[in-house]
């Protein structure tokens, strides 16, 4: 009987054994938002009173870095596919692109709740309160801003995928 490797495999058991990365799934950053969301809600609702009022360009931070993760998403493709004789792209360069696209998809979803949260709270106080309806109007722009940076991250994740070798038939296994 064979031991356990480290990580909990056992030696021959088919399966490759070194980490991958894996898509970030969209129903993980939704249920990060939804629990951002709720518990902000509550922290909204104990403090809003004693809050400043929001700026208009709060948000306006993410909707730039969304932009920005959007533009490097191209450009990264573009090296990747090697296309108009564009240079290689470094294998650190994609991983790192690769990290900063999670990273930035997960606090974006984590932006979205908390601009939700601000939502809940100021929009059904909007018509009656001043201070409520141009908070909702702050927090509109923030939760549109933290949803492109979300988008602009997945599309960086995307982009940074290695393409699909047309000469490779064999699953990567060359024959010797």
């Amino acid at each position: 009987m064979s031991t356990p490797e480290p990580g909990g495999r056992r030696p021959g058991s088919g399966e490759d054994p070194r980490p991958t990365v894996t898509p970030t799934r969209y129903r993980d950053l939704a249920g990060i938002a939804v629990v951002v969301a709720l518990l902000g809600n509550i922290l909204v609702e104990l403090t809003y009173s004693t809050l400043p009022p929001l700026p208009v360009a709060a948000g306006v931070t993410a909707g730039v870095l969304g932009i920005a993760e959007l533009g490097g998403g191209f450009v990264l493709r573009r090296r990747i596919e090697r296309r108009g004789g564009a240079l290689p792209v470094p294998a650190l360069v994609a991983a790192r692109a690769v990290l900063l696209a999670k990273a930035s998809s997960i606090g974006g979803a984590v932006i979205a709740g908390l601009w939700a949260a601000v939502l809940l709270h100021t929009v059904p106080r909007a018509p009656v309160v001043v201070a409520a309806f141009s908070d909702s109007i702050a927090a509109g722009i923030g939760l549109a801003c933290a949803l492109l940076l979300v988008g602009g991250a997945l599309w960086l994740e995307y982009c940074c995928r290695a393409p699909e070798d047309p000469d490779d038939t064999g699953g990567g296994v060359r024959p010797t």
